[in-house]
């Protein structure tokens, strides 16, 4: 009698383990639980793109400071720039206007002794 019982026992068992497995699997094979899974599933991947994404951008800013160390792109601005230059308006008294032409009373201030300023003889 011990054996029917023992037998009887691992049977049940057996059914209530077999039957909880494959509820269980039904449950997962739902609609729904299909569509949180996916859902799950497709937000790790954007938080994975996401994590690649700033690795990326970490290594291309490394790398262009790297080009920019080689380049001496980052060199220090400082004083040894010369400073900005500064334009003198210029006007030129010598030249006449079309009034004083004629006129032979008109005097030229001839003091002055100014050129024309011309901006590319600088360069």
């Amino acid at each position: 009698m011990f054996r029917r019982t023992f037998w009887f026992t691992a049977g049940a068992a057996a059914g209530v383990w077999a039957t909880t497995k494959v509820n269980r699997k039904l449950k997962q094979l739902t609609p729904e639980s299909l569509a949180a899974r996916a859902a799950d599933k497709a937000v790790e991947a954007g938080h994975r793109l996401k994590d690649f994404a700033l690795d990326v951008r970490d290594g291309m800013a490394e790398r262009e400071a790297q080009l920019d160390d080689a380049l001496g792109l980052n060199a220090p601005t400082g004083p040894e720039l010369p400073a900005q230059r500064r334009f003198a308006v210029v006007e030129n008294h010598r030249a006449k206007s079309p009034k004083s032409l004629g006129d032979s009373t008109h005097t030229t201030n001839t003091t002055s002794t100014t050129n024309s300023y011309n901006r590319n003889e600088d360069h």
